[in-house]
């Protein structure tokens, strides 16, 4: 874990006088997961463009497995892997005939392409599905395909960019599986995902909005420093209740779940004392509530919304 494998140093990229990334300085090690989170165009393809040697920063530095990204693109694309939701495998090759292709395209050959071939087949559960045509899996199969032809060069580094969209909660739990058991044997993983359950796998987060970054650290971490204290409670008239303590300016979030209200409050404020006076105040009656351990979403979601409410008010 000693080992840096990305290193950049306040790299900026523009698109004419659209600053799509600014002064983004990160360091990932052998080995980690790190998750990249952001909404829709917060930065986070830009960057991982820059870090891929595909797009050239417009100020900054960095590397990327020991190479810089302005000066030896082609060195970092030969040493990486990369899957994306829209990842192209060859519809109309087996699932074998797919893995054979990506090999040759990596660079493998005679029987170390092979030996890799048949060790992704074990490894990815595909054996059986070897002569499978591609166009013909599932989604979660053709998601496993993706990995095993993206990682079949054993790349030092592996970047997946929305890699489990659409697919379902059991093959994105066996996909976590896989990266982590990826990881255990030295590769490192950087990630972007919309799903919070996601980023809560990854030994470390950053949050991107407005093409910066807000917060780096393991999920505990960034989770500890928005300082939320968060409740689950059930209450008569919820949609209203949930109305009012919108309004007031110790309430960070409230959400429902079901017949449940979740609701998180500032750093500094006991949410169930506090509750337990305001609500019954403003003529509610609480049936149950219960402290719960804020998330990721939550520090998300909040950390977001305080970026969104500083630019609003400096405009």
């Amino acid at each position: 874990m000693n080992d840096i494998v990305i290193e950049t140093e306040h790299l900026e990229r523009r698109f004419g006088d659209l600053v799509a990334v600014r002064d983004v300085s990160l360091c990932v090690r052998r080995g980690e997961i790190f998750g990249v989170l952001g909404p829709n165009g917060a930065g986070k393809s830009t960057t991982i463009r820059m870090l891929c040697g595909i797009l050239e920063p417009t100020s900054g530095r960095g590397t990327v497995v020991g190479y810089d990204i302005v000066r030896e693109p082609e060195r970092i694309k030969e040493r990486i892997g990369y899957m994306t939701q829209r990842f192209s495998l060859y519809e109309d090759l087996t699932v074998e005939e797919n893995l054979t292709f990506y090999a040759g395209i990596y660079g493998l050959s005679g029987k170390r392409r092979r030996a890799r071939v048949r060790e992704v087949l074990e490894g990815t559960g595909l054996v059986d599905r070897r002569r499978q045509l591609a166009g013909t899996l599932s989604g979660g199969w053709k998601q496993r395909v993706a990995l095993a032809s993206a990682t079949i060069h054993e790349p030092p580094l592996l970047f997946l960019d929305e890699p489990t969209a659409g697919v379902d909660p059991t093959s994105r739990r066996h996909f976590w599986e896989q990266i982590h058991r990826i990881a255990a044997q030295g590769t490192t993983v950087l990630v972007t995902t919309h799903y919070m359950d996601e980023a809560e796998r990854c030994h470390r987060l950053a949050f991107i909005f407005g093409g910066r970054l807000l917060s780096v650290g393991t999920p505990e971490q960034i989770v500890a420093s928005r300082g939320l204290s968060v409740v689950e409670l059930e209450l008569d008239r919820p949609a209203l209740a949930a109305e009012r303590l919108r309004a007031l300016a110790q309430v960070d979030e409230v959400s429902h779940y079901g017949h449940v209200l979740r609701v998180a409050l500032h750093a500094g404020v006991d949410a169930e004392r506090w509750l337990a006076d305001v609500l019954p105040a403003h003529g509610f009656s609480i049936r149950r509530m219960q402290r719960v351990r804020a998330t990721v979403e939550d520090a998300f979601v909040s950390t977001v919304r305080a970026e969104t409410n500083g630019a609003a008010r400096a405009a």
